[in-house]
C-alpha cells in the first residue's frame, strides 16, 4: 500500500470516528469519499502531518498495538506477574561493578580464574560436574528448577559461604554458563565483606520495592560471567519476606530471565533459621556442607529432614584437612540422596 493510499485510509477512519480534518490553507473540511471531489493527495498528507500522525502500518506490526488484556475483578495474578515488567535498561545505563580482590581470595584458598590448576580448583571441578549435569539433563531435559542451587549447612561455621563463592567462581569459568551468586543469608550477609560488593540495593530491596528492577540490584564483577545479588537493606521482617509470594515470583523471574544462568544461593543455616527451609522448597538442587569431625550425625540428619522434598541433595564434606585450601581444608563430594 502506497503512502497516499495509507493516508486516504487514515482520513476515512478519522471521519468515521467523528473527526473532520480541515485543509490547512482554507480551513474548510476535507470532502468525504461519498461527497464532493476527493482532496488532493498533498492535502491529505498535510492534514496528517499537521496532526502529528504517522501513516498506518498494516499486517504484523498492527498486532503489536492491540489493547492489553484486563484481568477479571478479584482474579489472582500468576506469580511471575506480581512484579511489574519493566523494559530492559538502555545500553548506556550505568551498571554497578565490584572489583574483587582476586589475589586476596587466592591467598585464602579460594578458586580464582587466574589459578585454574590449584588443588582447590581441581576439587571444585569434581563438585560442579553433577550440578551442571542436573541443569542440562539428558537430551537437554534437566531437573526442574535445576539452575536454582542452594548452598547451606545444618549449623553456622561449617563453611557454606566459602563453598558457595568457590562454586560460583568455578561455574563461571565454564564456557557455556553465566552465574548469579545470591546472598540469601540476609541476617548475616558475608558477600559484601568477602567480595567487596555494595550491600544494597539487593534481595530484600527487590522484595519490598516493586518498582526496583532486578537488573538495578545486580552487581557485575571482574570475574567474567559472575554477577552478585547482595542481601540488600536490612529489614525486620526478613524471614517473612523470604517466605512470601513475592519471593516465589522473584525466583521464577531470575530462573527464567536468562536460559544459560546458574543461580547459587548462599543460604542461612538450616537449624538456626526458617527462611532457608522455605528457600529449599523452591530449589532444584541443594548442596549441604558438613564440617568434618565437628558436626554430629544427628545434626546432619535433622538438617536433611529440614530440607524437605528436594530430590537433588548433595553432601559436601568440609574441613577434612590435607589440602592447600587454607583453614577450610579439603573438599569432597561425599554422597547424595
Amino acid at each position: 500500500m502506497s503512502l497516499i493510499e495509507q493516508a486516504a485510509k487514515r482520513l476515512e477512519e478519522l471521519r468515521r470516528s467523528g473527526v473532520a480534518p480541515r485543509d490547512e490553507a482554507t480551513n474548510a473540511p476535507l470532502a468525504s469519499s461519498s461527497g464532493a471531489p476527493a482532496p488532493t493527495p498533498e492535502a491529505i498528507v498535510r492534514v496528517l502531518e499537521a496532526r502529528g500522525e504517522a501513516p498506518i502500518e498494516t499486517g504484523a506490526a498492527s498486532a503489536a498495538i492491540a489493547p492489553p488484556a484486563v484481568a477479571e475483578p478479584g482474579a489472582r495474578l500468576p506469580k511471575h506477574a506480581q512484579r511489574p515488567v519493566r523494559p530492559a535498561q538502555p545500553s548506556g545505563a550505568k551498571q554497578r561493578v565490584a572489583v574483587i580482590d582476586l589475589e586476596g581470595l587466592k591467598a585464602r584458598g579460594f578458586v580464582t580464574p587466574d589459578a585454574p590448576s590449584t588443588k582447590i580448583a581441581d576439587e571444585f571441578r569434581l563438585v560442579k560436574r553433577p550440578i551442571i549435569r542436573n541443569v542440562l539433563g539428558r537430551d537437554g531435559i534437566g531437573v526442574k528448577n535445576g539452575n536454582l542451587v542452594m548452598v547451606t549447612s545444618a549449623l553456622p561455621g561449617e563453611g557454606k559461604t566459602f563453598i558457595a563463592v568457590n562454586l560460583a567462581i568455578s561455574l563461571a569459568m565454564e564456557y557455556d554458563n553465566t552465574v548469579l551468586l545470591v546472598d540469601g543469608d540476609v541476617a548475616k550477609p558475608e558477600l559484601p565483606r568477602l567480595l567487596g560488593v555494595p550491600d544494597s540495593p539487593g534481595l530484600l530491596d527487590l522484595l519490598t520495592n516493586p518498582e526496583l528492577d532486578v537488573g538495578e540490584a545486580l552487581v557485575k564483577t571482574n570475574v567474567d560471567k559472575l554477577t552478585v545479588l547482595p542481601a540488600g537493606t536490612s529489614h525486620r521482617r526478613a524471614t517473612e519476606l523470604l517466605a512470601s509470594e513475592q519471593m516465589a515470583g522473584l525466583l521464577d523471574e531470575m530462573a527464567t530471565r536468562y536460559t544459560d544462568r546458574i543461580i547459587i544461593f548462599d543460604s542461612p543455616p538450616l537449624m538456626r533459621s526458617t527462611e532457608s527451609r522455605t528457600l529449599a522448597s523452591h530449589m532444584g538442587q541443594i548442596v549441604m556442607v558438613v564440617a568434618a569431625e565437628s558436626t554430629s550425625q544427628n545434626v546432619v540428619s535433622q538438617g536433611l529432614a529440614a530440607i524437605g522434598s528436594c530430590e537433588q541433595v548433595m553432601m559436601l564434606l568440609n574441613k577434612a584437612g590435607g589440602s592447600d585450601a587454607g583453614e577450610y581444608g579439603y573438599y569432597q563430594r561425599d554422597s547424595s540422596r
